[in-house]
């Protein structure tokens, strides 16, 4: 018998500020996603399907934002299940700004790309888990604590500093994993303990 699939999880590779050059599955922001994706695979089991799309360009190109319409490009050909969108550095961005797609029940942004002036409005009713390492020095840890103060004007939002991990993800990689992973099932399954943890208060340290 098949197993029957009850949600849907995308994870969402990083990029540049500027650039249109087409993206390539062996450059390294898409190579870091296959063992994130692979993580939530494994903790979610079979009734959650794993999604690692790969954008068209690298770049996020000013007001043109490119991987948003890319992103929602490839919800609209998903079936009508509970979403949870898993997003890195650029891929974060663009996760929370679709995140107004009613399948939506989750955004989790790793390493976010979250500057001033982004919105939030379509946030409202959400769970969105926000993660950061003190040792990034691509992306702002100070943006996303600020956007996360706006959004949880409008739902529930929960902050995570990861002590000396840097922007790659490679530094207590074990762990980003983990929180992802475990922030998928808390939208889509059972919460295990450690994310709900999180939940119970707006600003973690680990």
């Amino acid at each position: 018998m098949r197993n029957t699939v009850t949600g849907l999880v995308v994870v969402v590779h990083g990029g540049r500020s500027q650039s249109r050059e087409p993206t390539s599955p062996v450059q390294p922001a898409v190579v870091r996603m296959i063992p994130l994706a692979a993580a939530v695979r494994r903790a979610a089991g079979p009734a959650v399907k794993v999604i690692r799309p790969r954008l068209r360009l690298r770049g996020w190109n000013g007001a043109e934002a490119s991987p948003v319409a890319d992103l929602t490009a490839i919800l609209d050909g998903l079936p009508d299940l509970p979403l949870v969108l898993i997003g890195h550095s650029m891929g974060a961005r663009a996760a929370l700004r679709v995140a107004a797609d009613p399948r939506v029940t989750g955004v989790a942004g790793l390493a976010p790309w979250t500057p001033p002036g982004e919105p939030v409005d379509q946030l409202t009713g959400r769970r969105v888990l926000l993660v950061h390492g003190t040792a990034d020095t691509v992306t702002s840890p100070a943006d996303t604590l600020a956007y996360a103060a706006r959004a949880r004007r409008l739902t529930e939002v929960a902050t995570i500093s990861l002590t000396g991990a840097d922007h790659a993800m490679l530094r207590r990689a074990a762990l980003w994993h983990r929180l992802a992973a475990d922030f998928a099932l808390s939208c889509l399954t059972t919460p295990p303990p450690s994310i709900a943890r999180a939940f119970d208060h707006e600003h973690t340290t680990l």
